[in-house]
Formats: structure tokens, sequence, C-alpha cells
């Protein structure tokens, strides 16, 4: 109150979101042109690609990625994360351009503890995924890449947000974000159960990031775990994703068959009853299973 007094200093408006970012229309560049164009012809154009997964379960939710970043033909970091704790009970994974997925949830990380602090609690999951949806819609069409799974567990229980930098916000139960998710998305569909056990969860997220990974060239490094659980998350492990692909594989390898004259012996009474048929049959008889013609027969 005294500061005010004396310097006339007023507190700023804390009820809408601060990004404390320039606005649309308040970018540097050259007069004259539209950011939008300028960045479409003057910006760099660096393909990227990631596999991240969440899935929601009834044990919470599972959230696990890579650990490889590339730009382009080259690989910047093979060791990041790509799992990033918003708080205790929430964390998102980061696809796209990893500088706007870094700053994007610095700036969610504080506008969720100024809520807090306001309203006394920690928003839900969903008001976290509006919050960040909207914050990001705004700079639609200046080259922004953030695509992002929110994972955490509210008074709702376990909870799943998709949300992309123009604004698109959805709730499912399973997401797979990444030039390697097609490849994710072909082991969830098939092993996903909502009821499944927490180890037959943790083995399913392994499976599907360590088989888009050897299948998608951008893809690779480790395969990070993560669980969000109702007393909060917990990072589980960090596996190498080749050694996880060859055991993998080694667990699906079928069995050597045995030799076929050791596995499916011939009975012997079968022998001796083919040759008791053939010293019963004479010389002018024949059978029915036999197509030779009879011995006393002339051939004309």
């Amino acid at each position: 109150m005294a500061l005010q007094d004396m310097c006339k200093w007023q507190s700023p408006d804390t009820q809408g979101p601060s990004p404390h970012l320039p606005r649309a229309g308040g970018w540097a560049v050259p007069r004259g042109c539209d950011p939008q164009t300028f960045l479409q012809i003057h910006g760099p154009r660096l393909a990227h690609g990631t596999t991240t997964l969440a899935f929601r379960f009834r044990h919470g939710v599972i959230a696990a990625a890579d650990t490889r970043s590339s730009c382009g033909s080259y690989v910047a970091c093979p060791a990041s994360c790509k799992v990033i704790p918003v708080h205790q009970h929430l964390l998102g994974t980061t696809s796209g351009t990893s500088a706007d997925c870094a700053t994007w949830y610095r700036v969610l990380q504080r506008e969720l503890r100024l809520r807090e602090l306001r309203e006394g609690q920690l928003p839900s999951v969903a008001s976290a995924a509006k919050l960040l949806s909207a914050m990001m819609s705004r700079y639609r069409g200046l080259d922004l890449c953030v695509a992002t799974a929110l994972c955490g567990w509210d008074r709702s229980g376990p909870m799943l947000f998709y949300v992309y930098s123009d604004g698109t916000r959805l709730q499912a139960d399973i997401f797979s974000v990444g030039s390697g998710s097609p490849y994710a998305y072909g082991v969830l569909d098939r092993g996903y159960r909502y009821d499944m056990s927490t180890q037959e969860a943790y083995a399913l997220a392994r499976c599907a990031v360590a088989h888009a990974t050897h299948r998608d060239a951008y893809s690779g490094g480790s395969v990070d775990l993560f669980h969000v659980r109702e007393s909060g998350w917990e990072h589980v492990s960090r596996s190498d994703a080749c050694v996880l692909y060859m055991e993998l594989q080694k667990l699906l390898e079928p069995e050597p068959e045995e030799d076929a004259s050791h596995a499916h012996p011939e009975p012997a009474t079968a022998h001796r009853a083919a040759e008791d048929r053939e010293l019963s049959v004479g010389p002018g008889e024949m059978t029915p299973g036999d197509s030779r013609m009879p011995a006393g027969t002339e051939t004309v």
C-alpha cells in the first residue's frame, strides 16, 4: 500500500493470461511485409520428427516418448526429455519445435501457479488445456508449432487432452503425436484395454515407442516412461530403444521345430497292416484302392 502511494504504482490486471509475448501484429519484420508471408518465404524449412504417446487407463495416465531431437538429417540431441512436468499432478508430451514447446510450457506453469495462488487450488486438467489452447490460438499463422498431450489427475480422475498450436483441443483415451505416431497407433490399437494392469500398460507403452523408433528415421535414442497417479506423476524408466526392440523381437520369435521324423514317428503297426494286406491279395485279385490291371486280364 505504501509503494502505491509513493510511486503511484498500480498492479496490472491479473484476471486474464499474461504470456508477456508480443502481440500478433507486433513482431519485428520489415515494413510492408505480412508476418505470415515473411515467415513462409524466409523462415527455416527443417524437417523434424518424434514419437510421443499417452493413454488413459484404470490406474492413471501413461506418457511415453523417444529422446531424439532432430534438425533435418542432423541429430541435435540424442537424450532430450520430451515429457515436461507442469506441476505435481500434470505433465505433457512435446512434439513440434523444441523452443516453442519449452517456451509455452513455462508460460503454462506460471499461469497455473498464479491461478492456484488466487483460487487456493490447482485448476483441473480441462482448465489447463483450455488455457493453453486460448493462449496459443492468438499466434495462429506465425509458424508456431506445438503439439502436446496433457496428462493429469484431478478431482474427476485421470484425464487426457490433446492441444495444438492453432487452438485445437481434443479429449480421448489414446493420443500419439509425431512422425512415428502411425507405427505407435498400430501397436496401441491392438493391445490397449482400459482395465489393463500397471505392468501391462508399461509394456504396451514401451513396445509402441520401440517399434516406432525402429521404423521412423527421426525417432530414436531411448524410451522415457512416465506414470501419472492419484498421488502425482513419477518417472518410471528410461530404456535404450534399440536394446528394447531387440528384446521384444526375441520374445516374439517362434520356438525351433523338432525333426519331423522324431516329432511324428510312423507307427510300426501301419507297416505290418500293409504287408498283411499285400500277402492276402492274390495275383488275380484287385483291391478297391488299387488302380492296376489284374494279372489275369489280357491287354487288347
